[in-house]
């Protein structure tokens, strides 16, 4: 995480310092030259954790908030969480899944129960110790997840098969109190997301829905974000603690050369059950223990979709999740009727709204056409829509494309038509070209100098591994630096075919599968 801590840039250009953080320990003040009010003053490839400091603020995602590790999360990325909300809550209604909400805080013998599991939330668990002057006789946990909050009554509710399965999911914040390289949307001390929690009596049934939910997660990367992902298998040591196995999304930063778990979906088997004491009576009448799941995603999402498709102009969003899929600007010449260009950049609006498409005209009279444009593309909308005196006079207007900067006139009576043909090219354009890039950044390693070799030159690394737990920490440990160790990401669900004899990288010993491994997030 080295490359990316929580530095803020600039976002006063009339003023060369950035205003600094407050009591969370925000970061120093620093000189950041500027001349004009608009564009990024670091490049993608030259000094990536600062660009994309830069892309979210000045983009209008996010607001540096004077606790570090915490951000306030502007309209323009809550517009985007809620369409990928608005997408997976009506998926999995139709999976018969209900919305509740439990409270934020956990009594310390509750969260305490499950000893794997605290293990391993225990460095990011925050307590709430004083209620005014007055300090609480117990401190209580503000929750890292829910799984401590809810079981105890998903044991005071199930009590025979009829109320089985019992599916529930919520839609909150949760705060893990991380020490290290907060970084915005990706690693945040609080952080909004969905968390489902399901009860079965069969492990049949909860293998199922682990990866039908998993195939939302996908859906959301791939078809809204327009990133690829691997669909896969944690590793013993990198699974949820206290859980049977983790499945999760795997996406790729080619830039840092980075994985990230964009979601998971656990299935927990039947260790929270013993201990919150969760059983039922079955169809012949005999106590039995139910299976459980747990599956989640966040905003980490969004910050994924920043990393892959943003450039040196700014965030580049995928029409299917961006607030403002086109904007119309006026560009009126010298002695051009205004109005009559306003006019039709209002009827432009109108007629695209009405096709259901999310259009605004930027009608702003202090600002010139080309600042606009430079705006409009630090914001990433997906397309522009240029009126111009000769526009009017050819019954025409221009379009220009976010994602390459191609230009084209259409006729306006095909304007609903060609924008939504553009928009949909926009979208599999980006997915198309931040897959070529990932798949190029793949690379295959059989010993372990060929997967020294392919960290070094910051690939994602398909390696054959004999799965064992010793030898992924030995991979670890001999891995460490600056810039951290390298670890399993995931083992593909996808397997590619694994010759006979072959031997594990690290070890030596025969090879069972194959295995995504690298740097991460």
């Amino acid at each position: 995480m080295a490359d990316i801590a929580d530095k803020k840039p600039n976002v006063n250009a009339k003023v060369k310092k950035a205003k600094g953080g407050g009591g969370g320990g925000g970061g120093k003040k620093k000189e950041v030259k500027k001349e004009t009010g608009l564009g990024l003053t670091k490049k993608k490839d030259e000094n990536f954790g600062e660009w994309y400091s830069e892309v979210v603020v000045h983009g209008e995602m996010i607001e540096y908030y004077d606790i570090s590790g915490c951000y306030i999360l502007r309209p323009w990325t809550m517009a985007i969480w809620e369409i990928m909300q608005a997408f997976f809550d009506a998926e999995i209604k139709k999976m018969k899944i209900k919305n509740c909400y439990f409270p934020l805080f956990v009594s310390p013998a509750v969260l305490e129960k499950e000893k794997d599991h605290i293990e391993g939330f225990a460095p990011e668990v925050a307590w709430v110790t004083k209620s005014g002057k007055s300090e609480l006789e117990v401190p209580i946990a503000i929750r890292p997840t829910s799984e401590t909050v809810m079981y105890p009554y998903y044991s005071k509710w199930i009590r025979g098969h009829r109320d089985l399965p019992l599916k529930l999911n919520q839609w909150c914040n949760v705060v893990r109190w991380e020490f290290s390289n907060p970084t915005p949307f990706i690693r945040s001390r609080e952080f909004l997301w969905q968390e489902g929690h399901t009860a079965f009596a069969t492990k049949e049934e909860a293998d199922k829905e682990v990866l039908e939910i998993l195939e939302l997660y996908r859906r959301i990367y791939e078809e809204f974000l327009a990133i690829p992902v691997v669909k896969g298998k944690k590793s013993e040591n990198e699974k949820f603690a206290g859980g049977l196995y983790t499945t999760s999304v795997e996406a790729f930063v080619p830039n840092t050369g980075r994985g990230v778990q964009g979601a998971t979906s656990h299935c927990l088997g039947q260790n929270f059950a013993k201990m919150f004491d969760i059983t039922f009576e079955n169809e012949k009448g005999e106590k039995a223990m139910i299976w459980q799941n747990s599956w989640a995603y966040s905003t980490r999402t969004i910050g994924v979709m920043v990393m892959v498709h943003g450039d040196d102009k700014g965030l580049v969003l995928p029409p299917k999740v961006a607030s403002v899929q086109a904007v119309v600007i006026p560009v009126p010449f010298k002695d051009a009727d205004i109005q009559a260009i306003f006019d039709a950049c209002l009827k432009t609006v109108e007629e695209l709204t009405e096709a259901g498409l999310r259009v605004e005209a930027d009608l702003r009279d202090n600002y010139s056409p080309g600042w606009k444009y430079s705006h409009w593309e630090l914001k990433g909308v997906p397309l522009r829509i240029e009126i111009g005196p000769k526009d009017l006079e050819k019954k025409q207007v221009r379009l220009v494309r976010r994602d390459n900067s191609s230009k084209v006139d259409i006729p306006m009576v095909d304007l609903v038509k060609e924008v939504k043909e553009t928009l949909e090219k926009i979208q599999q354009n980006l997915f198309d070209v931040a897959k070529q890039k990932r798949d190029a950044s793949i690379q295959l390693a059989k010993t372990w100098d060929e997967f020294t070799a392919a960290l070094g030159e910051k690939k994602l690394i398909l390696a054959p591994w004999c799965d064992e737990q010793a030898v992924e920490e030995d991979v670890k440990a001999r891995t460490k630096g600056e810039i951290g160790a390298a670890k399993s990401l995931c083992s593909p669900f996808d397997q590619p075919e694994l010759p006979e004899g072959t031997l594990c990288f690290a070890s030596g010993k025969p090879a069972k599968k194959w295995t995504y491994w690298g740097r991460s997030y």
